[in-house]
C-alpha cells in the first residue's frame, strides 16, 4: 500500500502511454493516476526525506552507461492484474535493488525479485482485464529507450519528480 513519504525508482516509459489510455477507456479505475508508463526499478526504495546526495550518487553508480533499448512484446494477465513484461530492464532493477539491499521490492509480496514489468491495469473486473489484456496485445509490440531513471515520492498531493538520473555513456 503507498503511503506518504515513500519513493520509487522507475524507468518512465512514455511510448507505453497508449496501453495505458486503452486501459481507462475500459476501466477508469484499473489505471493508477499520477505517473506516466513505467516500469518500477525498487518499490518501496527510501522514505523521502532519506532521498539525499550521497544515496541518489549510490543509485546512480548502480545504473547503465547508457540507454537501454526495450521491446515491450507480451502481455500477462493475472485476475485483475495486466502487465506487459520488461525483460530488458531486469539487470539495471538486480543493480538498483543490490545497491539497496535492505529495501524489499513491493515488501516481499512477490519474492526477492520480482520480474520487471508496465502495469497497464490493475484490480479490473474480469472482463474488463480480458478486455484491457486483447487491447494491449494489439498494441505490441512497442520498441522504446530507457534513457533516464526517475526517483517519485508520494506526497499528500500524489507522486512528485525528486529526481532524474540520466543514463549517460
Amino acid at each position: 500500500m503507498a503511503r506518504t513519504g515513500m519513493t520509487a525508482v522507475l524507468a518512465l516509459l512514455p511510448d507505453a502511454e497508449p496501453l495505458l489510455r486503452s486501459a481507462a477507456e475500459v476501466d477508469e479505475m484499473a489505471v493508477r493516476p499520477g505517473i506516466p508508463a513505467h516500469a518500477a526499478l525498487l518499490h518501496p526504495w527510501l522514505p523521502a526525506n532519506q532521498v539525499e546526495a550521497a544515496e541518489l550518487h549510490r543509485l546512480r553508480a548502480a545504473l547503465p552507461a547508457g540507454p537501454v533499448t526495450v521491446r515491450l512484446a507480451t502481455v500477462e494477465r493475472t485476475g485483475g492484474f495486466v502487465g506487459v513484461p520488461v525483460p530488458e530492464l531486469s539487470r539495471m532493477a538486480d543493480a538498483v535493488r543490490t545497491a539497496f539491499p535492505a529495501q524489499v521490492p513491493y515488501g516481499g509480496r512477490f519474492g526477492p525479485r520480482p520480474p520487471v514489468h508496465v502495469t497497464v491495469a490493475l484490480d479490473a473486473a474480469p472482463q474488463a482485464a480480458a478486455e484491457i489484456a486483447r487491447r494491449t496485445a494489439t498494441a505490441l509490440p512497442i520498441t522504446t529507450e530507457v534513457n533516464s531513471v526517475h526517483v517519485v515520492g508520494l506526497t499528500h498531493t500524489g507522486w512528485q519528480g525528486l529526481a532524474e538520473l540520466p543514463l549517460s555513456r
